[in-house]
């Protein structure tokens, strides 16, 4: 008996239907807004070279921990809720000198901020310090009910399982994904000419850094660090420290552009990995393209570059170098920001096709494959990426002809799951991006310096009053029950610079601007510079 399988997009659906916004935000904001070119250096300062100093043991990264949210603590008086470590910052005393190069490259200060990372997220804003009606602006993702993954992506999803389609698969993802993929990343970056031979579907961004470290620093042997330009994730910092030496580079943004000269000056012939964010998380700020591509062609061809691109969307399409495509360079995606699926864990790596095919002997040793049921998905958003950023508004039998013919594809079915698929993602790419330009507006107060991001969901807010993000964190959700994202959890390791995450409903981004306004407008902060100078 022949078994009938079902068709793909036989039956149109409902597209997610748009996100409403206030009269007010349906033109564009900020050319009204006049901004300054602020300059923005993450590099450790006197304030968090103090903890360094105290410190018993300044390689313990947990007593490095105590003492950073002691002080804190301290700051706080009546309101703080670990008096305890309270008490052991004030007991501390000045031990030693510390030096900013001692900092950058000590392995304690990257366990030292993930765990106050592990702090802020487990033991702080989801434990001692929950209440009702918190309004979170630190969560870094989109807004899934708001702003989810497109109809015709949950149709694939939904499709690939009535097919039953979870079994084992190639270690490197399915050949048609892979093939989607390469054609998707070859029309962003004109000139690279990838195939499926270059491409590794991977489960998610974090994922796929870890397993890169894991396969490309394991067992190497070098009296070179890996360099790693901060602002960064310390989930992916932490990925190479604990593999090799770690020298931690910050890169400045400049009115919204990073530099990577300091990155490219300590580049050696035998530094084994750069790691780098193109588009910097908590700025938005993009990369130098140029210094980018000096960076890649300064690199010993055994220095792997990896990119994270994770963050680089919802701005203009950036004009790319086609160094991005060389021998040694890993570029890495995924769907947690860029089509809202954090917790899908998918994504792709892109790579020579050398690397590539060293690389699945790791992942088929290390974790099989990525999960099966998500090959359909990401084929089809890659194709119709493809055909949007190619500025086709139709689909005909070329298009057709791009998928295998066991999906009971037509013309109509693929046309209106493609048409419903442009249509959602370019409505959800002019709404976060009205919102974010308002979100920045309302930011701007005499009291804050506001990176205006060229891409991402998120902008750094400089709060002038602290020297200390952490505490401004605390102090703000103490008094208008409103979370921020401390900057030193990006290794933003000097000043009160906060990532505010602008994907969120109105409804809820409204409330919270007018609490920050308040609480910026009407009080003088604890432990102020002006307090205490």
């Amino acid at each position: 008996m022949t078994r009938t399988h079902p068709v793909l997009f036989a039956e149109p659906r409902k597209s997610r239907p748009a996100v409403a916004l206030p009269a007010a935000l349906a033109r564009p904001r900020l050319a009204d807004v006049p901004l300054a070119p602020l300059r923005l250096d993450f590099g450790p300062d006197e304030h968090l070279a103090e903890v360094y100093e105290r410190a018993g043991d300044p390689a313990d990264p947990a007593e490095l921990r105590d003492l950073y949210v002691g002080r804190a603590e301290d700051t706080l008086d009546d309101r703080a809720i670990r008096p305890w470590l309270a008490e052991r910052w004030r007991a501390s005393r000045p031990r030693r000198t510390v030096s900013p190069e001692e900092i950058l490259s000590s392995r304690a200060t990257v366990r030292f901020v993930k765990e106050m990372f592990n702090h802020y997220f487990r033991d702080d804003l989801y434990g001692s310090l929950r209440r009702p009606g918190q309004l979170i602006l630190s969560s870094g993702s989109v807004d899934e009910e708001a702003w989810g993954l497109p109809t015709t992506v949950k149709d694939c999803i939904t499709y690939a399982l009535s097919r039953d389609w979870y079994g084992y698969s190639d270690s490197r993802g399915r050949e048609p994904a892979r093939d989607a993929v390469a054609a998707y990343e070859s029309a962003r970056l004109p000139g690279a000419h990838y195939d499926m031979r270059n491409v590794a579907l991977t489960m998610g961004g974090t994922f796929a850094i870890h397993s890169i470290a894991d396969f490309a620093l394991t067992d190497r042997t070098t009296s070179a660090p890996a360099l790693c330009a901060i602002p960064n994730y310390p989930p992916l910092v932490e990925s190479l420290a604990r593999r090799v030496g770690t020298r931690l580079v910050p890169t400045p943004s400049v009115g919204g552009v990073t530099s990577l000269a300091p990155l490219i000056e300590l580049l050696r012939p035998d530094t084994p990995l750069v790691l780098l964010q193109t588009a910097a998380n908590p700025t938005g700020a993009l990369v130098d393209e140029t210094e980018l591509e000096t960076l890649i062609r300064r690199a010993a061809p055994g220095t792997l570059i990896v990119l994270d691109e994770c963050h680089e969307w919802l701005g203009p399409q950036p004009h790319w170098s086609p160094a991005r495509a060389a021998d040694n360079v890993v570029r890495v995606s995924s769907l947690s920001k860029n089509w809202s699926a954090p917790g899908l864990k998918v994504g792709w790596l892109l790579a020579s096709s050398a690397f590539i095919d060293e690389y699945y002997e790791y992942a088929s040793s290390s974790y099989g494959g990525p999960p099966s049921f998500f090959y359909t998905a990401v084929e089809v958003l890659a194709r119709m990426e493809r055909w949007r950023l190619e500025g086709r508004e139709t689909v005909g039998p070329a298009e057709l002809a791009e998928y295998e013919s066991g999906y009971g594809l037509t013309v109509d079915g693929l046309g209106a799951a493609y048409r419903s698929y442009a249509d959602e993602r370019a409505e959800r790419e002019l709404t976060l991006c009205r919102t974010r330009d308002e979100v920045t507006r309302r930011l701007l107060l005499p009291d804050t310096d506001v990176t205006a991001a060229r891409y991402s969901i998120n902008l750094a807010v400089g709060l002038r009053g602290y020297r200390d993000s952490y505490l401004a964190f605390r102090d703000l959700l103490d008094r208008q029950n409103v979370s921020v994202f401390p900057g030193l959890l990006t290794f933003c390791l000097s000043g009160g610079l906060v990532r505010v995450t602008t994907a969120r409903r109105w409804s809820e981004l409204t409330h919270a601007l007018s609490r920050m306004e308040c609480f910026l407008g009407e009080r003088r902060p604890a432990g102020s510079l002006a307090a205490e100078g």
